[in-house]
């Protein structure tokens, strides 16, 4: 019955992480607060302006990793070392995301310029 029992607690953390997920998601969707009393229907985005909101992101994550980097190489006592590793490796992961999706987007439209009339 202990096998039972840690079962039960890993399913209760799951359900909790879902939860929590499907909150935070659904706030995200909805550009407001969970706590703010209407509930104000999700606005139509297109393509492209998902695409440029990716691509500035990614920008951003590399200003910022660059910035603390430089504020370290003067000496900045705010700035540590990992704080500026870690800075810019999540600028090198979203970028190589980002290629990723470039490469995807390319490969798709060539297969659909290929596809016969």
């Amino acid at each position: 019955m202990v096998d039972r029992a840690d079962i039960n607690s890993v399913l209760m953390q799951m359900r909790a992480m879902k939860t929590e997920v499907q909150s935070a998601s659904s706030e995200m969707m909805q550009g407001m607060p969970s706590d703010m009393g209407g509930i104000k229907p999700a606005e139509r985005t297109g393509f492209g302006e998902i695409l440029k909101n990716a691509v500035d992101g990614v920008n951003e994550t590399q200003a910022e990793a660059k910035k603390m980097a430089v504020a370290y190489e003067k000496g900045d006592p705010m700035v540590d070392l990992p704080q500026v590793m870690i800075a810019a490796e999540k600028a090198s992961v979203s970028f190589q995301a980002m290629t990723q999706v470039r490469n995807r987007l390319v490969t798709a439209y060539e297969d659909i310029m290929k596809m016969p009339i």
